[in-house]
């Protein structure tokens, strides 16, 4: 938490934007939830970052690491689902765009699955 908490509140877009900026290749994995998750997967990556996000030449991973399992990821997903274009598989699950994923690590376990 401390890549986006060390730039303050106020600065946690250009955070990110650093982030986007210093890895411009491959996979970033990034703490999304440091002050508002939906924040940042709707006005921030979702809007002010989506065409660096959508450029790149890689993926974003967002990484939500707190709220109440599992409805925190689904309601990640789900925001960044209005913002970014998915699809649907032949399973009829919603699939974001393979420029941008959600991974949750912190408080997982079996039962939580």
């Amino acid at each position: 938490h401390s890549t986006m908490t060390s730039w303050g509140r106020e600065k946690e877009l250009d955070a990110m934007r650093n982030m986007l900026t210093q890895y411009p290749k491959g996979i970033v994995a990034c703490v999304s939830d440091s002050y508002d998750v939906f924040q940042a997967c709707e006005k921030y990556w979702g809007t002010e970052l989506k065409d660096m996000i959508t450029s790149r030449d890689g993926c974003l991973v967002v990484r939500p690491d707190s709220g109440e399992l599992p409805k925190i990821v689904i309601d990640v997903l789900e925001k960044l689902g209005s913002r970014f274009d998915v699809t649907k598989t032949s399973t009829g699950h919603k699939l974001l765009p393979p420029c941008i994923r959600v991974i949750q690590g912190d408080g997982i376990d079996i039962n939580s699955l």
